[in-house]
């Protein structure tokens, strides 16, 4: 059956990654997962490389109508909500003197606003005794050179945790965060850097990395199904570095 037999989980941002890692393990144990991208061919890839209960929702992001839209198709689907991973997001690193409103703008859009939105579309269709986990960074604790908006998007996602744990522990409901170090996932190809700039920025962060490694998609994967697991059933407001290390030292 599985852990998560009979269990409803929304995945945001899961056509690669660290969302579609987190995607196979909970199809693995049993859940029923609604997957969203706002890529619609590879969404379509995904009906021939996965099995099991599951929904695939073309969703952007940061917009309010596509979360409303989807916490609908969810109950339309499957009657209810017991998870949220709120994993999309976008990362782009510019240096102060080089930033822009639209850079700003459209980081916040995807990475905040996005995710708050979708929980607030969810909640009342969000079981009680649920779970809402974010995606959030190693960069919203360590400083990096230009990522002030990028990491400090991820530092008000950490906020948010603290705040929604407490507003939502009266219907038992668990807010955490997993909070990834550098990970070998597709987001380095989705930059606005070039090759040689995520080369020498990758090298810079692994070396600070005690592990010394990139991690992988299905590390923080776990760590999510920890979370939302009955094992973390006294775990709120927390948020869990997978990281190598980094965060710590």
């Amino acid at each position: 059956m599985g852990r998560f037999a009979n269990k409803v989980a929304i995945i945001t941002g899961a056509t690669s990654g660290m969302g579609l890692d987190t995607a196979k393990l909970f199809l693995a144990e049993g859940a029923k997962v609604v997957l969203t991208g706002r890529n619609q061919e590879k969404l379509d890839a995904l009906k021939s490389e996965l099995s099991g209960d599951l929904l695939l929702v073309k969703a952007e992001a940061s917009s309010v109508r596509d979360s409303k839209a989807l916490i609908q198709q969810t109950v339309e689907t499957f009657g209810k909500i017991d998870i949220l991973f709120l994993n999309a997001g976008v990362f782009k690193a510019l240096p102060l003197g080089q930033l822009s409103e639209k850079h700003f703008d459209e980081i916040y859009d995807i990475n905040v606003k996005g995710p708050l939105m979708t929980a607030n579309a969810a909640i009342n269709d969000l079981n009680d005794g649920g779970t809402i986990i974010f995606n959030t960074s190693v960069s919203n604790v360590k400083g990096m050179p230009g990522v002030s908006v990028y990491g400090s998007s991820k530092a008000a996602l950490r906020s948010i945790v603290r705040t929604l744990a407490v507003e939502l522990a009266p219907r038992n409901i668990r807010v955490n965060a997993v909070s990834p170090g550098p990970i070998e996932t597709p987001i380095w190809t989705k930059t606005n850097l070039t090759e040689e700039e995520v080369g020498g920025f990758a090298a810079g962060v692994s070396g600070q990395v005690p592990l010394g490694r990139f991690g992988k998609g299905t590390e923080v994967a776990k760590t999510v199904l920890f979370l939302a697991s009955a094992d973390a059933s006294f775990i709120t407001a927390t948020e869990v570095p997978v990281d190598g290390g980094m965060a710590q030292v």
